[in-house]
């Protein structure tokens, strides 16, 4: 079968969203549960907070603006939530929102991808809420890895056993 496109593009967009969660599973299971809900400081958010902020957007973005879900989100409860949940419900919600919204991105059409939305403000093309969705999500991927990090004062071994300067080959 030849690949389109189009399923290339909602390939690599499911891929990039896993390998997140893969990347924010790992720098969890690193800290104690008492760190979820630790500011750093006040200028930081909570580890917990950035994922109740990553299922917001992503269900703001994908579920709702590109699966036509209503919007019910509450931004402002996403940074003010000071405890309430443990790090496995809140892996647990993460899982739950990128399965959803990788199930709506496989099934979207090219159509869809290409269809103009208003979400959050903003007039974007299906493919513009994916690619926000999923630079969003890598953004505090990262910053969850670096809040981690400062914490364990360790590597969090990412791409442990893997050779990462392999150069790049053609086809």
């Amino acid at each position: 079968m030849i690949n389109t496109w189009h399923q290339d593009f909602k390939d690599n967009a499911i891929f990039r969203l896993e390998e997140n969660v893969r990347m924010i599973s790992i720098a969890l299971s690193k800290v104690v549960e008492e760190e979820l809900w630790t500011k750093q400081n006040q200028s930081l958010n909570t580890l917990g907070n950035q994922l109740l902020h990553i299922c917001g957007n992503m269900t703001q973005y994908i579920v709702s603006g590109l699966g036509g879900n209503p919007d019910e989100r509450n931004r402002e409860e996403e940074f003010s939530t000071e405890d309430g949940f443990t790090k496995d419900e809140l892996l647990q919600r993460l899982l739950l929102t990128v399965q959803t919204a990788t199930t709506i991105i496989d099934d979207a059409t090219p159509e869809n991808l290409l269809k103009k939305r208003k979400v959050q403000g903003f007039d974007l093309s299906g493919i513009g809420i994916v690619l926000h969705a999923v630079e969003h999500f890598s953004y505090h991927t990262g910053q969850i890895a670096m809040q981690v990090k400062l914490v364990i004062d360790q590597p969090l071994g990412f791409y442990e056993g893997m050779n990462l300067n392999t150069l790049n080959e053609e086809d």
